[in-house]
Formats: structure tokens, C-alpha cells, sequence
């Protein structure tokens, strides 16, 4: 290995030292595109299950499984009101593995609501929302609220009556927010009652808007927590 990195090739795919002692660590931390935004080091403590029961670990693993296995879905369904239905039934009958991945998609959407929510309760439990961690602690908070999100727009896409109903209910409670309520119920249903327009909005919402938002929010929320991992608060002693 030495040699190849010595080498002409070697220096200009390798281009931090070798990592043998902690200065030379370093310095490949910080010369590495993905990891220089990060601290060369975080408390080993802030990595034991006793912190923080591996929940957020847990979400980002369970949003995963929402992603994979919810393109696996799209192949075969069509956000129609003509169509979703039937497209529900020939995942659930007729395509391979589908009733399989279908169930994973719906308990990774179930547990994530879960583990993101008793995420939050910890960090409260444990103080950690204190300053100076008080901007990642809203970050969260935006977190949970997209989770809420995702789950709410994909219990449309059956298109049957349970979620007909649901929605209807759901975005009838708009109404009641001061100010905003009325305009956020219009934007949701793409008019005055649950349609075609609705589907395609909570679809695009549900496997483009939000997921986006997520995977954005989770980077800002992961930086921010190992640039704070060396900050002393007194919640967290």
C-alpha cells in the first residue's frame, strides 16, 4: 500500500497522508471533501447506546427503507384516481414481492413516526435541547413535523375509502389554523374537496417534495450535531 500510494498514480488519488498519527488523522479529515464540515473529534460518549438508545440511528435507518422500497412502488403505481386503487391491488397480488415490500414500506413509515418522536423525547428528557444546542433541538422539531407530513400524504395514495375519509377529515382541520388555514387547505387539495388534483399533489409531496426537504434537514441536523458534540452544557452532565 505504501508503495502504490508513493507512486505517480497513487499521489494523485491519495492526496492526504498516510493516517499514522493523530496529526496525519487530521489532516485527512480535513482534506476530505465529505468529512472537512465535521470535528476531527466527538465524545465517545455521544456514540453509546446509554446517550442516546441509537433512536436517531434508528430513523435515518427506517427513512432508508422508506426510500428503497418506496421506488420499488413507484414502478407500478399511477397517482390516478381511475387507476390507484386497482395499482394498490396488483402490488398486493400480482407483483413479486410485492405484498412484501409494500408491508415494509407501511411499518418503516409506522416506526419511523415512533423513533423520530421518542427521539425527541429524549433529547428533552435528557436536557440536551439547552443551550447552546437550542438551533439543532428546532431543526428536530422540523424534523418530526416532516415525518408527520410523509406519513399524513401517503395514507392518500391507496385511494380507498379509510383514506378518502382520513384526508378529508385531516385537511377539513386547516380550517381551524388563524390566518393561514384556509389558503393551506386550498394548496393541499388543489381545490374545495378531495379529487384527482389532491392525489397528485400528496403524491408529489409524498415521493419528491418532502423526502427532499428530509434528506436536506438530516444533513443540517447530523453537521450540527457533531459540530456541538464537544460543546459542555450542563443538561447533558
Amino acid at each position: 500500500m505504501d508503495r502504490i500510494r508513493s507512486s505517480t498514480i497513487g499521489r494523485s488519488l491519495f492526496r492526504s497522508p498516510d493516517r499514522a498519527t493523530e496529526r496525519d488523522r487530521a489532516a485527512g479529515h480535513w482534506a476530505n471533501f465529505f468529512l472537512h464540515i465535521y470535528p476531527v473529534k466527538v465524545r465517545r460518549e455521544e456514540l453509546t447506546f446509554r446517550y442516546s438508545a441509537f433512536l436517531g440511528v434508528a430513523s435515518l435507518v427506517l427513512f432508508g427503507s422508506l426510500v428503497v422500497s418506496g421506488i420499488y412502488l413507484m414502478f407500478f403505481y399511477v397517482p390516478s384516481p381511475a387507476s390507484a386503487y386497482g395499482d394498490i391491488n396488483t402490488i398486493q397480488n400480482d407483483v413479486a414481492f410485492g405484498q412484501y415490500i409494500r408491508n415494509v414500506h407501511r411499518w418503516s413509515a409506522h416506526l419511523m413516526v415512533l423513533t423520530v418522536a421518542a427521539h425527541m423525547a429524549r433529547v428533552f428528557y435528557r436536557g440536551a435541547y439547552k443551550s447552546p444546542r437550542e438551533f439543532n433541538w428546532v431543526i428536530g422539531v422540523v424534523l418530526l413535523a416532516l415525518t408527520l407530513l410523509m406519513s399524513f400524504t401517503g395514507y392518500l395514495l391507496p385511494w380507498d375509502q379509510l383514506a378518502f375519509w382520513a384526508v378529508t377529515v385531516g385537511t377539513s382541520m386547516a380550517d381551524f389554523v388563524p390566518f393561514v388555514g384556509d389558503a393551506t387547505r386550498t394548496v393541499l387539495l388543489g381545490g374545495g374537496d378531495v379529487g384527482s388534483a389532491t392525489l397528485l399533489r400528496f403524491y408529489v409531496l409524498h415521493v419528491a417534495v418532502l423526502p427532499t426537504a428530509i434528506t436536506l434537514v438530516v444533513t443540517i441536523h447530523l453537521w450540527r450535531w457533531r459540530k456541538d458534540s464537544m460543546l459542555e452544557q450542563g443538561g447533558d452532565q
